[in-house]
């Protein structure tokens, strides 16, 4: 704006008192209001034509909106020192500060009742300020620092993205050279992370290595999806756990066009492929449907290395193997 529209704007003695009380704290319209022993209304017109002049800036938060005062050019800066220290009106403006004291103390007591007042919209106002992003990697922390993860089928590299921070090693394993360049691009800042080449039904990762397999979304891809059981039992370590995520059992065909082979896994089959790898079962879970989702539901399954074997499941030994590099 013009040097003359910002001397109209600090005409106004109220934009003076709102802008001094901005300059010292963030507030709402009401709270300003309250400050200033003003009508909203007549705030609201005001905080407009200072808004407008780019003497304002507004944070909003769910359904609350918040101004202060903003980044000043320099003359605008120069000519607001000029008019905030003129001793003009600074019995209103010593009152105006009191009652910002009092408003700002009534913000602090309404806090410690605000999560009761917002329980029941809590989730969405959660996900507007901070998102969902760190929830995964917050889960992810409970894990052993020292454990060795192996993400089979990893896509991706997404999951990887949430357990690398917490891992002391971890690997991914995909057949698809596309999707394995994304990986690497995500988690390339991650050196304990391999990114590697290989069949699920043949893993290039040495015997009793992980302490963790993961086969997320998966089975239902694969011809034979007790062969990948067998390779996850193989590599894992006798204390080692699998988790696995696919879905329930359906009757619609139409996914097969997303590559599909398989119509879901019930808890007896998941069984029986899991007693054939040299598994045992430790949960199957149904996993309750989101609202917005199309596909199938979806179940969680734990399986285990019993204790009674020592050696390595029903694949052949692959421990000369080693793991493929990185790059």
């Amino acid at each position: 704006m013009s040097f003359v529209a910002d001397l109209e704007l600090l005409a106004d003695p109220v934009r003076v008192r709102a802008l001094a009380l901005l300059e010292m704290d963030e507030l709402s319209v009401g709270e300003l209001a309250k400050s200033l022993a003003l009508p909203q209304p007549t705030v609201s017109r005001h905080l407009k034509a200072l808004t407008q002049g780019e003497w304002l800036v507004r944070r909003t938060v769910a359904t609350a909106a918040f101004l202060r005062l903003g980044a000043l050019t320099s003359r605008q800066q120069e000519l607001w020192r000029l008019v905030r220290d003129a001793p003009d009106f600074e019995a209103e403006r010593a009152q105006d500060r009191d009652r910002m004291a009092r408003v700002l103390a009534e913000r602090e007591a309404d806090a410690a009742t605000f999560f009761g007042r917002v329980a029941d919209g809590w989730d969405v106002l959660r996900d507007q300020l901070f998102g969902r992003r760190f929830l995964p990697t917050a889960i992810g922390a409970m894990l052993p620092r020292d454990q060795v993860v192996v993400d089979l089928g990893c896509g991706t590299g997404e999951l990887l993205t949430h357990l690398a921070p917490s891992v002391s090693r971890a690997i991914g394993v995909d057949r698809e050279p596309g999707m394995l360049a994304v990986a690497r691009r995500r988690l390339a800042r991650h050196p304990h992370v391999e990114i590697v080449e290989g069949a699920l039904e043949a893993v290039p990762v040495a015997d009793a290595s992980a302490d963790l397999a993961l086969l997320v979304l998966v089975l239902h891809h694969l011809p034979e999806p007790g062969a990948a059981l067998a390779e996850a039992r193989r590599i894992l370590k006798p204390s080692g756990k699998l988790v696995v995520v696919d879905m329930q059992p359906h009757e619609t065909t139409a996914w097969r066009t997303f590559g599909h082979l398989h119509q879901g896994f019930s808890a007896t089959t998941v069984n029986a492929l899991a007693a054939t790898a040299g598994l045992e079962v430790t949960r199957y879970d149904p996993l309750e449907p989101e609202a917005e989702v199309q596909g199938p539901p979806l179940f969680l399954s734990t399986m285990a290395v019993p204790s009674s074997q020592a050696a390595p499941g029903p694949a052949r030994a692959k421990s000369d193997r080693g793991l493929a590099s990185r790059r």
